[in-house]
């Protein structure tokens, strides 16, 4: 059997001049302007971010309201006419019992959806603003209110 060769590297090759070292870490100073570099951003980017959740509630508002309105289109269709006020919303999940009664009902929602504060959507018929008016009372749950606690509605 023959011995492996063994390669030796003089002590001398393995050792780096003083001047090719590569320098190892950060200095202080440069850790310290990333930071504030970082804080600047963060203090332009966060106050826009922080307006995106009310933002996305008042869009899905407006759409929940959008398909309210349009079961609501259906529902005069088929019966001639909207559900009462005092019938309500209810009158698109569940047969209404109070007069008028509808001609042709059937179910036009399987559930009918809260705002996106949790509250019942509002329904008027005739409405102030048209022949119906369906909207949120906003973050609040009052009418009025500006910002998120703004009303929400078909007539936006």
């Amino acid at each position: 059997m023959s011995r492996p060769i063994l390669f030796r590297t003089p002590a001398r090759t393995l050792a780096r001049p003083a001047s090719s070292r590569v320098q190892q870490g950060f200095s202080l100073i440069e850790v310290m302007v990333v930071v504030v570099i970082m804080g600047i951003m963060a203090a332009l980017v966060v106050p826009s971010l922080m307006d995106r959740p009310d933002q996305a509630r008042a869009v899905a508002a407006r759409q929940d309201i959008a398909a309210l309105t349009q079961a609501l289109k259906l529902y005069r269709l088929d019966n001639g006419r909207y559900p009462s006020t005092a019938q309500g919303l209810a009158a698109l999940h569940q047969r209404p019992s109070q007069p008028p009664e509808p001609r042709n009902w059937r179910s036009y929602m399987d559930r009918l959806p809260n705002d996106p504060w949790g509250n019942p959507y509002q329904y008027l018929q005739p409405g102030v603003n048209g022949e119906i008016d369906v909207f949120s009372l906003g973050a609040d749950g009052q009418a009025g209110g500006s910002g998120s606690d703004a009303d929400i509605g078909n007539w936006d």
